[in-house]
């Protein structure tokens, strides 16, 4: 019944997805007429209404109106889409249609790629960053392949940062907020050489004191503290030639993720659940505690007991040159990039006040890619068409130490023993330092052709390869004791590709359907391992994709309703799970499932009257395991994890002319989740319950446009849920991720 409401809702209300992309309106019947949005998924500018992909373009403006300055923000925001992290600065879990990867090792490779002005951000270290002086982000949902340089399986978010531009141009804004918030953004740009040479530089700063008290130092903590700033040139010697170089910075110094401590060992028998584990209504009655007897017994979501107040510091460098030459109906297009990400963060794991379970996280990225594409550059003919090659030579050098029950270690001192150390119980410092290089070669194509005046046809085909070489090391007390080496190479390779139809109904409405599949490279496991089983490597992925939609406009442009229907077949599941070591809990990844996945999705926006834009998108998922057995557990038929049956986002935006030219600015927007499974056991513990979001913004505008001043609620109601769950059983605990509570806050944006 639910589910049949929200389709009903959809069909009027509508989102805060699809009213937004770089847009722009061409020759409208009346001023109440929806906005041409403009998209580049396929490589080239198109109407997003004639683009056979599921795609949901978001302005600057609406990400602006949502606080959204960095990519977990986006959660929510598209039909499908889920994002959230374990992690205060690096690592984010990116679903799309329940297709993603928890793993959260630096050699891990998402299932949903992260493009910004056309480079691929391998990294996930590096996918937190970059969200500032944005002209729209683009999410494509289903396997991508035949025109990006980087294959995924499960979507794609392309970020377009705004372009220098031959007019003096600056953009500043300033918004303070609870908890001491500061949110400052500023860029200027304009021409250097007339008509040849312009430059745009851009810059961010976030700050704010954190929302989490620590009862044992008295400080507040998961506090954010990071800038960034950017650099473009955009030289331009001839209308058949132009080139984009570009130049980024991010730092960050904000804290280590502190998550609530849940204590999972009971003391009575009332205090035991089914499980063995502590019932939930004793969580936090005293009677469970953890391995080191510690409990957290207020039930206050925000606040908690840590010895330790680690630092997430992240440190990322990118540089990128994109040129293109124009020829008579031909492109040449050429985009070079090098990033390096370099991370150490110390992150007191057990939430608690023992030395029980602390983490040093360090790690660093250098990637550099090149990736060349020919492709038509007609776009009334009858045949588009992209023929592409890539090239990405990345190395992943990890060194990441994870001390063990350090408060245990005076029980097993001896004269010949001072340091307490005894690995059989698992009272050590383990690491696992490893270097990983990767040598990854695509040929890539996609045409398009009009069969008739109204069907065009749709073919591409991709061959991917990467050439992958880890050397790992499993050890004790930095190398005092090694439990196991390995050196091993494999090539991974695949085919994958597309088929397409799309049918013009009319002038406004078009029917497609489309096949695809998408895979994603097998590699090597960059976790703590104890076994030469668990660094054996693991399978390609594949999923194919089949895909019907309509995208429509009716009413005179008042509404657009885009619609979509997919299943997916998705074989050797690379799947993140949980497995007993010798006592310690430990991470393994290896092709466990298959799944089966489909769902329906819609879009729509209206403009009823001209001061008044509505917007909803809803999902519709059913995502569960097919045979799936790990370490003696049967989750067959299992939710997959991150794969909410509904999601749902609506918003509704008034502008108010005012007598003397200026305008009030009022908007709302809500979105909803259904429940969420963190773990691949479904285990009720480990979820959150459906849950709504509400935020409201209402500004005053100048009459030429220039300054806009106004205040915002987000999290209007104050919601309190879960955003990850890490659960460690041997250790007797869960630590639980918070979302960020209410935020009131004023801002002020200036453009010139």
């Amino acid at each position: 019944m639910k589910s049949a409401w929200l389709m009903g809702v959809s069909a009027w209300a509508i989102s805060g997805g699809l009213a937004a992309a770089q847009s722009t309106v061409t020759s409208p019947q009346d001023d109440t007429a929806i906005a041409e949005i403009v998209v580049t998924a396929q490589k080239r500018a198109e109407n997003l209404q004639d683009v056979p992909v599921a795609v949901t373009a978001l302005t600057a403006d609406t990400l602006a109106a949502r606080g959204v300055n960095n990519v977990l923000a986006l959660n929510n925001m598209a039909p499908g889409m889920r994002i959230s992290a374990n992690d205060a600065a690096a690592n984010p879990k990116i679903y799309i249609r329940g297709v993603g990867l928890s793993d959260f090792n630096p050699n891990a490779s998402s299932g949903v790629g992260v493009y910004v002005d056309g480079v691929y951000i391998g990294s996930p270290l590096a996918q937190m960053a970059g969200f500032y002086d944005l002209a729209q982000v683009e999410v494509l949902r289903g396997p991508q392949g035949t025109l990006y340089g980087r294959n995924t399986n499960g979507g794609a978010i392309n970020i377009t940062t705004k372009r220098p531009t031959q007019t003096l141009t600056a953009d500043a804004s300033v918004e303070y907020a609870t908890f001491n918030a500061v949110t400052a953004e500023a860029a200027v740009g304009g021409p250097i050489i007339a008509d040849k040479l312009a430059f745009r530089a851009a810059g961010q700063w976030v700050k704010d004191d954190g929302y989490t008290y620590n009862r044992v130092t008295g400080h507040d903590v998961n506090a954010a503290d990071h800038w960034a700033g950017r650099l473009s040139l955009l030289y331009t010697p001839t209308d058949k030639f132009e080139m984009l170089t570009q130049v980024s910075r991010y730092v960050n110094r904000g804290d280590a993720i502190a998550p609530q401590h849940r204590a999972l060992f009971p003391s009575t028998a009332a205090a035991t659940g089914p499980n063995g584990l502590c019932a939930p209504n004793a969580y936090a009655s005293g009677a469970c505690a953890d391995l080191l007897g510690y409990a957290d017994t207020d039930n206050n979501s925000r606040a908690l007991d840590a010895n330790l107040e680690g630092k997430d510091k992240v440190d990322l460098f990118g540089a990128s040159n994109q040129a293109t030459w124009t020829f008579k109906g031909v492109q040449l297009v050429s985009v070079t990039a090098w990033q390096w990400a370099h991370r150490n963060d110390m992150e007191n794991t057990d939430g608690s006040p023992a030395r029980m379970l602390e983490i040093n996280y360090r790690s660093r990225q250098h990637q550099f890619t090149q990736e060349l594409r020919l492709q038509s550059d007609n776009p009334s003919g009858r045949a588009n068409w992209v023929l592409g090659a890539y090239f990405m030579d990345e190395t992943v050098r990890d060194n990441t130490r994870q001390d063990t029950l350090r408060d245990l270690r005076p029980q097993f001192i001896t004269p010949d023993n001072p340091t307490g150390l005894s690995p059989e119980n698992s009272v050590a410092v383990f690491g696992w330092p490893y270097t990983q290089t990767t040598k990854g070669y695509a040929l890539f194509g996609q045409a398009d052709y009009k069969l008739t005046d109204k069907l065009t046809g749709t073919v591409g085909l991709r061959w991917s390869a990467d050439d992958k070489h880890m050397n790992y090391r499993s050890q004790i007390e930095d190398g005092l004791i090694v439990l196991l080496t390995s050196d091993q190479k494999k090539t991974f390779s695949a085919f994958s590709g597309r088929l397409g139809l799309r049918y013009a109904l009319s002038d406004d409405a078009n029917l497609y359907a489309t096949y695809n599949r998408g895979y994603k490279s097998g590699g090597f496991f960059g976790g703590l391992a104890t076994t030469p089983a668990e660094v054996e490597p693991y399978d390609n992925e594949t999923l194919d994709a089949y895909e019907v939609g309509v995208k429509s406009e009716f009413l005179d442009r008042r509404v657009r309703l885009n619609v979509s229907g997919f299943y997916y077949d998705y074989k050797n599941q690379q799947v993140f799970a949980q497995a007993l070591r010798n006592g310690l809990t430990v991470l393994v990844l290896d092709n466990a499932a298959n799944s089966k996945v489909y769902g329906g999705e819609a879009e729509i926006t209206a403009r009823p009257i001209q001061p008044l834009t509505l917007t909803a998108g809803v999902s519709l998922l059913h995502a569960k395991y097919g045979d799936y057995f790990s370490e003696g557990q049967d989750f067959t038929g299992n939710w997959l994890p991150q794969s909410p049956k509904v999601t749902f986002n609506t918003s509704a935006t008034y502008v108010a002319p005012l007598a003397n030219g200026a305008s009030i600015v009022a908007n709302v927007d809500a979105n909803y989740s259904s429940k969420v499974y963190f773990d691949n056991s479904n285990a009720e513990r480990l979820s959150q319950d459906a849950v709504w979001i509400a935020g409201a913004q209402v500004s005053w505008r100048s009459p030429d446009q220039k300054i806009e001043a106004g205040a915002f609620a987000r999290n209007l109601f104050d919601k309190t849920y879960v955003v990850s769950i890490s659960n460690i059983d041997s250790l007797g605990e869960d630590l639980l991720s918070m979302n960020r509570p209410r935020s009131l806050g004023v801002f002020l944006r200036y453009h010139y």
